[in-house]
């Protein structure tokens, strides 16, 4: 059962989700960020179906979140690079990772980031864009934004 747009939501996760939201999306997001460029390369270390393969990037390059750039005249191949849109997902990625890692992997992580700079290994740590204070979710408060109507009222 196909599920119904969001286009018409007045909501960010929903408009991400219409980009996003398809299954094997955010795994090809995924192995772009680690530098893998050919469909070949995709498919094969994805096991996904060519043509969903297909239908994937070309949803992604139509976002404005992958660019296809030809490598090979004869015959005429292409390769998948991350424009600036597609990049800042490594946020998204990285967090979901995380999730998964701390709720279904109970032999541990199967990759970790190192820090390039101090060589230690790190997670994502949300920090207030002020005051640098690290976030925890009960801090929050949703207001309403310049985009947005009504929000709805956390319980107490």
């Amino acid at each position: 059962m196909r599920r119904k747009s969001f286009e018409d939501m007045r909501c960010s996760i929903a408009q991400a989700l219409e980009v996003v939201g398809e299954w094997w999306t955010l795994l090809v997001v995924r192995d772009l960020l680690l530098g893998v460029t050919r469909f070949e390369e995709l498919q094969e270390r994805l096991g996904i179906a060519r043509n969903v393969l297909t239908d994937r990037l070309r949803t992604l390059v139509d976002a404005g979140v992958v660019e296809r750039r030809k490598y090979q005249d004869n015959p005429e191949r292409f390769e998948y690079r991350l424009t600036e849109k597609g990049r800042d997902l490594w946020v998204v990625v990285t967090a979901m990772r995380e999730w998964g890692d701390r709720w279904s992997a109970p032999d541990g992580p199967p990759v970790e980031l190192v820090h390039r700079t101090c060589g230690e290994r790190t997670t994502l740590v949300p920090t207030c864009s002020s005051c640098g204070e690290v976030l925890e979710r009960r801090d929050l408060v949703a207001v309403p934004g310049p985009g947005g109507g009504k929000v709805p009222r956390p319980r107490s």
